[in-house]
């Protein structure tokens, strides 16, 4: 009777989690107090993509976990939220996983193999960029929203069975420089701190800036 009443509270939803790319680095950099206010900005930042009924079901850290039962009004939320996020001056760029499939929700918590295989995609996206299941694709009404390529067939750790993964082609808006100490976001190189020998480096600060010549161990990335 138990095995019963737990199947039929299963549902299908679309399930996103998205996190911020070098947040690490960013809390070793700045510290603590510019780590939450930057997870407070994203926060507020991800309340106001919420596409159709999508709601945030929880944050641990900087990754946030959005659920829907409708998989299209959760892309819409995942493209809103790279929008949103990748404008933002002094910001991390986000990566993070989409998928569809069975929950069970008991009080306010969900349980089910779908989110541990939804965190196992996230894993798999690059900064800036989101992956997604082919149970994703097949429960979109309209998957001309965004073009996906495949990256091929996955195997994902305590996954039995291997999965296709494709990846969302995000097209790019125009140019981002990323400052290589602390990762965030230069939107407006004008009002960034320039290397003073070495072309298209830009830093958020001068304690970057600082970092960088004594370590000298980083790349400028241009995304």
């Amino acid at each position: 009777m138990m095995e019963i009443k737990t199947i039929l509270m299963e549902q299908e939803l679309a399930i996103l989690m998205a996190d911020l790319s070098g947040y690490t680095a960013l809390t070793e950099t700045h510290g603590a107090v510019s780590a939450a206010d930057l997870i407070d900005k994203y926060i507020h930042i991800a309340e106001n993509c919420l596409v159709g009924n999508t709601t945030i079901h929880e944050r641990t850290g900087d990754e946030i976990m959005f659920i829907s039962d409708s998989a299209d009004d959760l892309l819409k939320t995942a493209l809103l939220l790279e929008v949103q996020t990748s404008r933002e001056e002094h910001f991390l760029l986000i990566h993070g996983g989409l998928h569809y499939g069975k929950l069970l929700k008991r009080g306010e918590n969900y349980f089910g193999s779908a989110l541990n295989f939804v965190s196992r995609i996230a894993a798999k996206a690059s900064a800036g960029s989101f992956a997604c299941s082919d149970d994703f694709i097949h429960a979109l009404k309209n998957a001309s929203v965004v073009n996906f390529t495949s990256t091929g067939i996955h195997t994902l750790k305590n996954i039995q069975e291997e999965k296709e993964i494709f990846a969302l082609n995000i097209p790019k808006r125009y140019n981002r420089f990323i400052d290589p100490v602390c990762r965030m976001l230069i939107v407006n190189p004008q009002q960034a701190i320039q290397h003073p020998t070495e072309h298209g480096i830009y830093f958020c600060s001068s304690t970057c800036l600082q970092h960088y010549q004594v370590t000298n161990k980083h790349i400028a990335i241009l995304v």
